[in-house]
Order: C-alpha cells, then sequence, then structure tokens
C-alpha cells in the first residue's frame, strides 16, 4: 500500500520559514519525481516545485529564490524549505510522487495547512 505522509505545516508570521516533509512507503523511492503543489481557498491546485529522480529541480516563479525543494533517497523523504513566506503562501500543500517510467504512476499525500499571517 502507497502511503505520502506530509508534517510540518502550521502558522506562521509573514517572513519566517517552515520545513515540510514528506516520507513515502510503499513505493521504489528513488524512480520517483517528487513534487510539492498546493491549493488555496477557491484557486485550483498549482504546482510549487518539483525535483526529478535525479536531483533537478524547478519551481514556479512565484516560491523562486525562497523555497528548496530537496529529497533523501535513502530515507525515502521530500522536503520542501519555505523561507521568508507570504499570506499569498497560504494553502494546503500536498505531495505528489511521480513515475513517468512504464508502468507509469501517480500518488498524492493527504496535505498539510500552511498559514502565513501579515
Amino acid at each position: 500500500q502507497v502511503q505520502l505522509v506530509e508534517s510540518g505545516g502550521g502558522l506562521v508570521q509573514a517572513g519566517g520559514s517552515l520545513r515540510l516533509s514528506c516520507a513515502a512507503s510503499g513505493i521504489i523511492f528513488r524512480l520517483y519525481r517528487m513534487g510539492w503543489y498546493r491549493q488555496a481557498p477557491g484557486k485550483q491546485r498549482e504546482l510549487v516545485a518539483f525535483i526529478t529522480n535525479v536531483g533537478n529541480t524547478n519551481y514556479a516563479d512565484s516560491v523562486k529564490g525562497r523555497f528548496t525543494i530537496s529529497r533523501d533517497n535513502a530515507k525515502n523523504t521530500a522536503f520542501l524549505q519555505m523561507n521568508r513566506l507570504k499570506p499569498d503562501d497560504t494553502a494546503v500543500y500536498y505531495c505528489n510522487a511521480q513515475k513517468v517510467i512504464q508502468p507509469v504512476a501517480d500518488y498524492w499525500g493527504q496535505g498539510t495547512q500552511v498559514t502565513v499571517s501579515s
């Protein structure tokens, strides 16, 4: 059974930092591209960042220079370090694991709330 369990969300003041973690089980973690998405109230889910199975990264323009995605294949865990947080970063953050080679696969975590107060 595949599980992605996010942790690390919470309430923080603008300018503060949080570190999200996504612990994966039931998959061969090193084969998956790991991503973080977020969804604010009334808005569509959007990509925040992803890291490929070989360590290449990509970020949404809105978080470049403030957020850093990383992974620890030995611990089957992905991370999102979020610095200089803004109220616009308030959302539920979801972890995603995606395998693009056959057989393809796509899994989601349950989400963790991040609230940034002004």
